[in-house]
């Protein structure tokens, strides 16, 4: 048992470092490269989505299942009425720090005062 414990872990470190050498070479080939690197338009418009779409990947999950358990569509989800609210602050004013203001409001409201 201890040498497949051994060889699993060894697989993962050498796994994290193959993707941190990887991730490296990508992030340091735009830097050395730099001006000289010249992408399409296509392919510019297609980059400048990208923090959006990362963010999304990142807070739709935890908003519609904060606790891995599958989706929580109640009122009970804090982080979901939070979530819920802040969209609705940001379409009407446009202002990210108020949209950010009033969800961590809602949410910590919410969290001590409906749900529990």
């Amino acid at each position: 048992m201890t040498s497949i414990a051994q060889t699993s872990s060894a697989s993962y470190v050498v796994l994290i470092l193959g993707m941190a050498l990887v991730t490296y070479l990508i992030r340091a080939a735009v830097f050395v490269l730099g001006e000289k690197l010249a992408f399409p338009p296509v392919v510019r418009t297609a980059l400048s989505f990208v923090p959006v779409t990362v963010l999304t990947a990142i807070i739709v999950p935890m908003t519609v299942s904060p606790h891995g358990n599958g989706a929580e569509l109640s009122w009970r989800n804090s982080q979901l009425v939070a979530a819920v609210v802040a969209i609705g602050v940001c379409v009407a004013t446009r202002r990210p720090l108020l949209t950010i203001a009033v969800s961590l409001a809602v949410f910590f409201f919410w969290q001590l005062v409906v749900v529990a």
